[in-house]
């Protein structure tokens, strides 16, 4: 991968055995990729940006309106998120076995010791968010499977830095990202359906957009509620 620069736009190239170019402008930072077929030659991509220099501009001004979240410290009434909704933590100290409880629409409770470290505060509410996680998960695939004709033979949850899901078309896999746990569920269905319909196709082609119109009629309106909820600092694409 390389990248040219046009103007104030930084654009990274990624040749592939496509038939066509496809550009994407990556939230939260507005990085912008061209994926081109393997004998397009530079210029020709520069000219195909140029021309989309507009709808480019325009994303990444959206993208930087979008709220960000400072790195997390888990201290006392400190925001945080779960299922689209923001909570203020509550640390309960105590000697006990360590715990999380959400019984109000306002606080989320860390049972933790005196002594307990940041990493160690902020393992609990990642377990408890992987735990919550896994629990949509499976309702979810059960669905699609039978709606959009095909099997996810597994599935997992785990940390990721630049995407919100991957899939392994031979083995049927789907990775989701731990950070779905702060998104609306329909922003995680949204996702997971993503990612199986590449069970059907590999590349984000018009025949991938074919099926997510047919399968998912308001797959924009889900994705643009991904977009414009506050995200970490990391940077996301799907």
């Amino acid at each position: 991968m390389h990248s040219i620069d046009i103007g104030d736009c930084t654009i990274d190239i990624v040749r592939k055995n496509i038939k066509h170019l496809h550009l994407s402008v990556y939230p939260p930072t507005g990085r912008i990729r061209i994926a081109t077929p393997l004998n397009v030659d530079d210029e020709t991509v520069r000219l195909f940006a140029i021309s989309k220099l507009a709808w480019i501009k325009r994303n990444r001004r959206n993208f930087e309106k979008q709220e960000r979240e400072a790195p997390r410290v888990f201290k006392e009434r400190e925001s945080h998120y779960f299922k689209g909704q923001r909570y203020l933590l509550r640390i309960k100290e105590q000697t006990g076995a360590p715990k999380i409880e959400l019984k109000t629409k306002t606080y989320i409770d860390l049972f933790v010791k005196p002594t307990a470290t940041l990493a160690e505060r902020q393992k609990l509410l990642n377990d408890w968010y992987r735990n919550e996680l896994k629990s949509e998960i499976p309702a979810i695939i059960k669905k699609w499977e039978k709606i959009i004709n095909v099997s996810v033979e597994d599935w997992g949850v785990k940390q990721m830095k630049t995407k919100w899901g991957t899939c392994n078309i031979e083995a049927k896999r789907i990775w989701l990202n731990l950070e779905l746990a702060k998104k609306p569920i329909i922003c995680l269905e949204y996702i997971i359906v993503h990612e199986m319909i590449h069970l059907l196709e590999r590349h984000h082609n018009a025949h991938f957009i074919m099926y997510l119109d047919k399968f998912m009629p308001q797959w924009k309106l889900h994705k643009d509620e991904l977009n414009k909820l506050p995200v970490s600092h990391g940077e996301w694409e799907y």
